[in-house]
């Protein structure tokens, strides 16, 4: 009979694709040298954990450290541990999996080459890649049959979003589905909407049902930069008096951020997001922090206070995929909400993806073909937003002081494969660039100073334009190059 051995996998951060063997002693994690497995990146304590063995088996302890421990979605002080949880120790996602043997092999797997492996106890680089902790894997690019199927997983996943948030959310359905849009295209959302409408109660929900950690910062006028990405703090051991710089990450270090009225603070620290919001990643004392993976940032603006407010740059508009209205809900669903969140019930929302799920169907949804007839269209309604461009239908020269720029291009391609995808197609359509055509181009239209004294809004030009600029003949791009990708 083999006897159960386990090892802790490096799935993010650093030192990545590192392993660690556990063989009955105890080990601590942190980025002092003298830890068993030394983590880099933000949020890494001297000693930040510990995990013990006992006749039960394996347990996590954390030490007091200032950013704690998380086993799967929970933070906890002390935790015992079964094959296939996640721990997540600062910024860093370790596998906690068992093995069979001396050796470390796995049930069933073949026997690996011999080879000098390191004592027990000591980090090294695996012979194969990580093993993920949850299917599904990155789908080839040539495999239709696979394709297929990871396109049906998001569609019955979507399906069970829709149902679960139900439970907590009274309508909104297309607002959640604008939501699941943008996630899946790796984008993030503007959401406009007067206080009250449950857009905080949203975002956790989501968060929750995707096994996702969210965070959400309150903008007020008096919020710092380093409010938002962290900061450098002094740090002194109190066992050898020795004094270093240690980086204290903040909110940003997510994957669901919920920036709550992001145009209360000053452009200085709503800056602060910019290359966090491009680049998933920020700098900090002139070190570069890479953030967790997914990201999302769904910031909330209120359309009706503008005293004390400080409005959007283009640049940091422009980042945004989506700006989504919220309106106020019809008669019924408010009576429905009245009569379930007066009540002592918060209901149970169950798990329907996991992270590395979700990065495994966002490079799906990017390998969806676009045909070049549609992707022609996208291009076509973006530059006749611009009315200096030859082609902009007569209102837009009237109405529209600078259009939209050739990300919300891509925006409306990433969209459509996205809802494409969503809905259970590989393969994106004109359709499907129409339907995102208003929630991507609303907010990268400014208008002049006509339009606005004649009560024009940009919803009114992005539909005149949609009715206006004519889907091309997919005829005419026939044979014409590789669909768009």
């Amino acid at each position: 009979m083999t006897t159960p051995h386990f090892r802790l996998e490096v799935l993010e951060g650093e030192p990545h694709g590192a392993t660690l063997d556990l063989d009955g002693h105890d080990v601590v994690l942190g980025r002092e040298p003298d830890c068993a497995l030394v983590l880099g990146g933000p949020g890494i304590s001297r000693h930040h954990c510990r995990l013990a063995r006992s006749d039960a088996g394996w347990t996590v302890e954390d030490l007091g450290s200032t950013n704690g421990v998380r086993v799967g979605a929970d933070t906890v002080r002390r935790r015992a541990l079964v094959a296939g949880d996640v721990l997540t120790v600062g910024g860093v996602r370790l596998l906690f999996r068992e093995t069979v043997g001396a050796d470390g092999a796995r049930p069933g797997a073949p026997a690996a080459a011999p080879s000098a492996a390191p004592p027990h106890g000591t980090a090294h680089p695996p012979t194969t890649a990580p093993r993920a902790p949850v299917a599904p894997r990155p789908v080839p690019a040539d495999d239709p049959e696979a394709d297929a199927a990871a396109v049906g997983r998001l569609k019955a996943a979507r399906e069970r979003v829709l149902t679960e948030i139900s439970k907590v959310i009274v309508g909104q359905r297309a607002v959640v589905d604008l939501l699941l849009t943008a996630l899946f295209a790796r984008g993030h959302c503007l959401v406009v909407g007067v206080p009250g409408l449950a857009k905080t109660r949203m975002v956790r929900a989501l968060s929750s049902l995707l096994d996702l950690d969210g965070k959400r910062i309150q903008f007020t006028p008096d919020l710092m930069p380093s409010d938002v990405t962290g900061t450098e703090i002094l740090e002194e051991d109190p066992a050898d008096r020795r004094r270093t710089f240690r980086f204290v990450p903040g909110p940003v270090f997510t994957n669901v951020l919920l920036a709550d009225e992001i145009n209360r603070t000053p452009p200085k620290t709503q800056s602060a997001l910019l290359e966090a919001m491009q680049e998933h990643r920020v700098t900090v004392a002139g070190r570069t922090y890479d953030l967790p993976q997914p990201f999302f940032v769904l910031a909330t603006q209120n359309p009706v206070e503008q005293e004390g407010t400080y409005p959007l740059p283009e640049a940091q508009l422009d980042r945004f995929l989506f700006e989504v209205r919220i309106d106020y809900p019809d008669r019924e669903d408010e009576i429905e909400i009245y009569r379930t969140t007066t009540t002592d019930e918060e209901p149970a929302l169950g798990k329907v993806l996991s992270a590395r799920e979700i990065l495994d169907l966002q490079r799906t949804v990017r390998r969806i073909p676009v045909s070049e007839h549609v992707a022609a269209y996208a291009a076509d309604l973006v530059r006749a937003t611009r009315p200096k461009d030859p082609a902009a239908p007569a209102f837009v020269k009237d109405w529209v002081s600078w259009g939209a720029g050739p990300r919300a291009g891509q925006g409306l391609l990433l969209a459509a494969k996205a809802r494409a995808a969503l809905s259970g197609r590989f393969h994106a359509t004109a359709d499907d660039v129409r339907a995102a055509a208003l929630p991507v181009l609303r907010h990268r239209v400014f208008l002049s100073f006509g339009a606005a004294s004649e009560g024009v809004v940009p919803d009114t030009v992005v539909r005149r334009l949609l009715e206006t600029v004519k889907e091309p003949a997919p005829e005419a791009y026939r044979g014409k190059g590789a669909p768009a990708r």
